[in-house]
């Protein structure tokens, strides 16, 4: 069952899945088509969702997108990790708090008084009848989409595309295909590949939440697999300043320690939000990913969290090195280590501000 909703000026255009009778949601002029259905779709980890429509008889298909800002601002593409969602903030449409509050919005880094901001939901690769991704991901494909989004809110060029994480390499990915469709590029903590180390772990999280879906213990192996990836988001340094080595209790050949309580909540969370098929292909999507740094053509803004175990500082100095482009190499200081994008609001926004608003040289 869906609704229309008008867009003013300073609001956000959802697209979600949703069908009309004939099975396909066809375009409106004044308003856009929101599913009651499917909006909790991504937050639930359930199929990006996903708006189909006729042109010429060709059906495109786009993931879900959130559009906040002024209609006729200079438009800014954020990405977040994988866990990221389109809702990036809060707007007049959708309140509640977005993935990059403390960076997104009014008078924030990136101001939406100034800019219009587009977030997107990822892509994923569908679901098999035994619970597997029905296809393979990539970064590349993710960047397509966005290019597909791009032309549907009818902007031929983004002032900015920011990518942390995950949505780093998306950004890299798109910069490769389209570098007519951008200004500049701005990369936190994401390579042009993934790192033979990141790999074995992630690869190691893939098999956990395998084997949980072959014994009909998908939720726990998921909130397994992401309290080990936890583990590599955060530095050793947090870890040590914020949990004592001494065991909450014994009990028999058992102990619990502090640091456990922080695993296992973070853990429970996620696998409450996600399912299995949709966390196997985004993760192994990271894995996937590749891009020829020689081939960018957009001027680059490189930022390195300090202690980050999932994107090492010299991947992210060789990959600075092999550009052609005018760029910068930033060091972000901080104790979160890969997490610092979401937890250096103050330190990471300054440095937004100067990337999105100066010429880039190197």
């Amino acid at each position: 069952m869906s609704r229309t909703i008008d867009v003013a000026d300073v609001t956000t255009k959802v697209i979600s899945s949703g069908r009309s009778d004939s099975g396909v949601l066809r375009e409106r002029s004044a308003s856009v088509i929101l599913s009651e259905r499917s909006a909790s779709v991504i937050p639930s980890g359930r199929s990006a969702s996903v708006i189909l429509r006729e042109r010429s008889d060709r059906r495109i298909s786009l993931p879900g997108y959130e559009l906040t800002g002024p209609r006729d601002a200079p438009l800014i593409v954020v990405l977040g990790g994988i866990s990221a969602t389109r809702h990036a903030t809060a707007t007049l449409t959708d309140p509640t708090t977005g993935w990059w509050q403390d960076i997104v919005g009014n008078g924030r880094a990136i101001d939406t008084a100034t800019y219009r901001v587009l977030s997107v939901d990822y892509l994923d690769g569908g679901v098999t009848r035994d619970g597997r991704p029905q296809r393979t991901i990539t970064t590349h494909d993710q960047a397509a989409a966005l290019a597909s989004v791009l032309d549907d809110v009818g902007v031929a060029r983004a002032h900015a595309v920011v990518g942390a994480s995950y949505g780093g390499m998306v950004a890299l990915a798109f910069a490769e295909h389209f570098p007519s469709r951008l200004d500049r590029l701005v990369v936190i903590s994401a390579a042009h590949e993934a790192h033979p180390m990141s790999t074995a772990l992630r690869g190691i999280q893939r098999r956990i939440v395998e084997l949980g879906i072959d014994t009909g213990r998908a939720h726990e192996s998921l909130a397994l697999a992401r309290s080990l990836a936890m583990t590599t988001y955060r530095s050793s340094q947090e870890f040590a300043d914020r949990f004592e080595s001494e065991p909450l209790f014994c009990d028999g050949g058992d102990a619990t320690f502090p640091v456990d309580e922080y695993l296992r909540h973070h853990g429970e969370q996620f696998a409450a939000r996600w399912r299995p098929e949709r966390f196997l292909a985004l993760s192994l999507s990271c894995d996937l990913h590749r891009v020829d740094p020689r081939r960018l053509r957009t001027p680059t803004v490189i930022v390195a969290a300090e202690g980050d175990r999932v994107v090492r500082r010299e991947q992210l100095e060789e990959l600075a090195n092999q550009l052609d482009v005018p760029h910068r190499f930033i060091d972000l200081p901080t104790k979160h280590g890969h997490d610092a994008f979401l937890t250096e609001p103050e330190r990471l926004g300054s440095i937004l501000c100067t990337a999105i608003s100066t010429t880039i040289v190197s």
